[in-house]
This record gives structure tokens, C-alpha cells and sequence, in this order.
């Protein structure tokens, strides 16, 4: 963007929204939008509220997204969006267009099913305490619970990438490696493709150890952050991965999901 105005994409829905914001910001990180701001607006039940929201969106001048099940209030947002002249994307529509036209089905239209707290919800709830209580190694005896155990040096992104996984529903655990501790002999018992090993190139390793090293107000010098260290720590965690046999990913520069979902093909 090469003006000075400010933006809004204003995200609407009948229950909370959060399918049509992940992926408003999934867009977003594909562009240099930091004059976009976004505006969530749940549990739209009426048409009046649409005509308002719609009216407003059009002062700002950006542009709607909404996941809307219920065929009225879709169509009143159609209707506005042509009048005002605003653009609106239907983010759910056409998938259940093609759900209905290829399976020859109908849509139950309730708003908010994804959330109902139902057997898979509950499993994402003790996926979650399992793995926060399991972090950087602190229960070892859980590796053999987990579905998935996370291994590497400090700061490859274990703790986030656990924490992602878990809110998939997987048990996670993740262990830290150093040269000067020997691995949990519960790691040796585990079938290769349920352990993820996890690197990173030196370079980028050292600077982001260093930022962590000024964040905590330690002196830059920390052995820690000192490359040799670093080169140092990798080659061990590699040889160990080696001894597993199980799958390593470089998450040099990669997004948190991207890497699950690479982890997730090696448990599919």
C-alpha cells in the first residue's frame, strides 16, 4: 500500500467469527498491511444489525468477510453490499454450495456448531493441560502418553509448536537436548515416527538466542548465544535424531503452522 489512509476489514458472523478472522489474517501475512486493521462482529442475529454494520463499513471504505449459515441473513448481506457498494466475501458459502451439490445434502444452518463442547472438544481441552503440564521436558515419564514428542535445542520453537498441536488435539511433549544431559531413556522405547526432531540454521539461532538474552537482561556474551556454542548443540541434537531414526525439520523461517502441518503428515 502506498497511501497514507487507514483500512478495516470489518469480519462478521452469526456465532463467533473465528473461522472467517484466521482466515482474514492468514491473508493479511501475505501482504504489507500495516494500515489494515480488522473489526470482529459475532453473533449477528437480525437483519437490521447487518444494514448497520454494512452502512459503517461503507464509511470506512474497506471491505467485509462473514461466515453466515443462516440463508437470510446471507442474503441480506448480499443485498447491502450491492447498494452500498461495499464488497463481502462469503467465506463459508461456496463450500456449502459444493457440499450440498456433491453429496446431495443439506446444511443443519446453527450458527456456532464448530464450538458445541462435544467428545472432540473435551479432547482438545486434556490434549491442552497435557501438554502445558509436559513442557520442556518437565515429566518424562509422559513421553510414553504422548502423541507426539518435540525434540531440539533451545529456542527451535518446541513450547508454540506444542501448544498448536495441542489445540488439535494431540498429546504433545517436548524435550530439550544438551550436550551435558543425557536423554530420558523413555525416548529410546518410542517408535521413531512419533518423535519430531526440530533444527535450525546457526545463524539464525544466534540471533534469535540473543534477542532472548537481551529480553531477559543478560549480557550478550552468555555462552548461550555464542555460535560455536550453537554449532555446537545442533551437531549433538542431530546425532541423537540420527539414533532415533525419526523425521527432522529445519524451521529456519517457517510459521508455526507449517510446521504442524508437516508433523501431521508424518502421523497421517
Amino acid at each position: 500500500m502506498t497511501d497514507d489512509r487507514h483500512y478495516e476489514i470489518t469480519i462478521c458472523s452469526d456465532s463467533v467469527g473465528e473461522t472467517a478472522e484466521a482466515v482474514v489474517k492468514a491473508t493479511m501475512r501475505q501482504f504489507d498491511a500495516h494500515q489494515v486493521t480488522t473489526k470482529r462482529i459475532g453473533h449477528i442475529k437480525h437483519e437490521d444489525e447487518i444494514r448497520v454494520i454494512m452502512e459503517a463499513a461503507a464509511k470506512r471504505g474497506g471491505f467485509v468477510a462473514y461466515t453466515l449459515v443462516q440463508p437470510e441473513l446471507r442474503e441480506m448481506m448480499k443485498e447491502e453490499a450491492i447498494r452500498l457498494g461495499v464488497r463481502a466475501i462469503d467465506i463459508m458459502g461456496p463450500m456449502m454450495e459444493a457440499f450440498i451439490d456433491t453429496f446431495n445434502d443439506s446444511p443443519k444452518r446453527k450458527p456456532g456448531l464448530q464450538h458445541e463442547m462435544d467428545d472432540d472438544y473435551f479432547r482438545r481441552v486434556e490434549a491442552i493441560e497435557f501438554t502445558v503440564k509436559c513442557d520442556d521436558g518437565r515429566d518424562t515419564s509422559s513421553l510414553l502418553k504422548a502423541d507426539i514428542i518435540l525434540i531440539g535445542v533451545s529456542r527451535t520453537s518446541k513450547t508454540p509448536l506444542s501448544i498448536f498441536l495441542a489445540h488439535k488435539g494431540h498429546k504433545v511433549t517436548n524435550l530439550p537436548l544438551v550436550p551435558e544431559v543425557k536423554p530420558p531413556k523413555e525416548l529410546f522405547m518410542l517408535h521413531g515416527r512419533r518423535i519430531i526432531g526440530l533444527i535450525m540454521d546457526p545463524d539464525k539461532l544466534l540471533k534469535i538466542r540473543t534477542e532472548r538474552l537481551k529480553a531477559v537482561g543478560l549480557p550478550d556474551g552468555a555462552k548461550y548465544a555464542a555460535l560455536d556454542r550453537i554449532v555446537e548443540e545442533l551437531e549433538y541434537a542431530q546425532v541423537i535424531m540420527k539414533q532415533l531414526g525419526c523425521p527432522v525439520i529445519n524451521v529456519t523461517d517457517k510459521a508455526i503452522e507449517e510446521t504442524a502441518g508437516i508433523i501431521l503428515g508424518y502421523m497421517s
